[in-house]
């Protein structure tokens, strides 16, 4: 019933404790992750060691905020500060916070997942690794190799291969549901080939959630992914750097596009004005009914039609007016950088967590300690699209400053 952290606390404050502290089920989710190295291999080895084959869920390395991603089921609290990325921190701009080497994870860290039909990795079904510098692919490939069962899989800040990774799942995880994958070099992995795309679609029938940040991808491959799974709800392609937003075209007739839910296509530097106007235009159509969530916001604004160096940072060709009228509860984010000629965020979605402040009904404004806020039943927004919706009324609340061209956003 027990963190790791208060089960190793517990073991060593008596003897009768430390024994308890030997069950298996003690170790069943095992969370290791911190904001400074506090453990080693023969830590991790230990601790699986004991789980044995009870073993379910193993979380390692350094975060340096909220523990919790989008696409996930828990809750966030985070600050998006102009264009900081929607995950709650940016894991690119992260600094190397490996410490002594009594307390460094090193690309054998996993390795007591391997072995026989016994090991502990057979039954395990969520792995979530963390800026574990020394980790590279042959052992990443191992560790997945013995784990059949996985459902859950999250990467971020590994030095591994998107191709040799995406291979290994395909051939290892027939069951992986959810898979969240963050490059540790931004815009420069550009291993991804259609095979693979096409194996991962084949292997991995029951993938729901996929988010492939920071890679190299491009739109032909990027189609066969969203266009083969056939339970996809949740796709993050965020500041991918060649996406353009082609691939989006006639996908709301396939099985995987037309079941999207949330789609964030975020800091994607070469989408173009065109196709998300096109895409807008598809979903008043008929298309996508189940959409609920779309951010298409970009540091650099959106590319041009003819030359993706123009930059356009309006949504003037977007039918944002008669979206948001003929799809109630749909939640469209369009955030720009404040020297753009517009920033504008129109934002709806159902939920009655705010009632307290305002009654949904009547929009208001209050100033607070010298910020404004403001409530509307025409907008609203959740910051964690993966942590669900609520039925109920409409409202938002958007906080910023009004003496600053730094615009803040808190969401809770």
């Amino acid at each position: 019933m027990l963190d790791t952290q208060s089960v190793c606390y517990a073991a060593a404050t008596c003897s009768f404790f430390h024994k308890c502290a030997m069950d298996p089920l003690c170790y069943a989710n095992i969370d290791l992750t911190s904001v400074v190295p506090k453990v080693n291999n023969v830590v991790v080895s230990t601790m699986i060691q004991r789980a044995g084959k009870v073993l379910r869920s193993l979380k390692l390395g350094i975060v340096p905020g909220p523990i919790a991603s989008p696409g996930s089921s828990q809750p966030l609290v985070y600050t998006i500060r102009n264009s900081v990325d929607a995950s709650g921190f940016s894991w690119n701009d992260k600094r190397s916070r490996q410490g002594k080497e009594s307390s460094i994870l090193t690309r054998s860290c996993l390795s007591s997942l391997s072995g026989d039909i016994d090991t502990p990795g057979v039954l395990l079904r969520r792995l979530h690794l963390y800026n574990i510098e020394r980790m590279d692919n042959a052992a990443l490939c191992a560790a997945l190799s013995a784990c059949p069962s996985l459902l859950d899989l999250e990467i971020v800040g590994l030095h591994v291969e998107l191709r040799q990774t995406l291979e290994s799942v395909s051939k290892h995880c027939h069951l992986i549901e959810r898979l969240y994958f963050e490059s540790s070099k931004t815009g420069r992995d550009d291993s991804l080939k259609l095979p693979t795309c096409c194996d991962l679609v084949n292997n991995c029938p029951h993938l729901t959630s996929l988010s492939l940040r920071g890679f190299k991808l491009h739109d032909h491959k990027v189609r066969i992914l969203v266009k083969g799974f056939r339970k996809l709800k949740y796709v993050d392609f965020s500041t991918s750097y060649s996406i353009t937003g082609t691939f989006l075209r006639n996908l709301g007739g396939s099985a995987g596009g037309n079941l999207l839910e949330v789609l964030i296509l975020r800091d994607c530097m070469h989408l173009k004005e065109v196709e998300v106007a096109r895409f807008s235009t598809a979903i008043l159509a008929g298309d996508f009914k189940l959409l609920r969530h779309l951010d298409i916001s970009n540091r650099e604004g959106l590319a041009s039609e003819g030359d993706w160096y123009h930059r356009c940072y309006t949504t003037s060709v977007i039918p944002v007016k008669q979206l948001l009228e003929e799809r109630p509860g749909f939640c469209l984010l369009a955030e720009f950088p404040p020297e753009g000629s517009f920033v504008e965020i129109e934002q709806m979605i159902g939920s009655d967590t705010y009632s307290d402040f305002s009654s949904p009904s009547q929009p208001s404004s209050h100033t607070l300690d010298g910020m404004l806020f403001m409530s509307s039943s025409e907008s609203s927004y959740n910051s964690d699209p993966g942590s669900g919706y609520e039925d109920g009324q409409d409202s938002s609340y958007v906080i910023y400053e009004e003496s600053s061209d730094e615009v803040d956003f808190l969401v809770v």
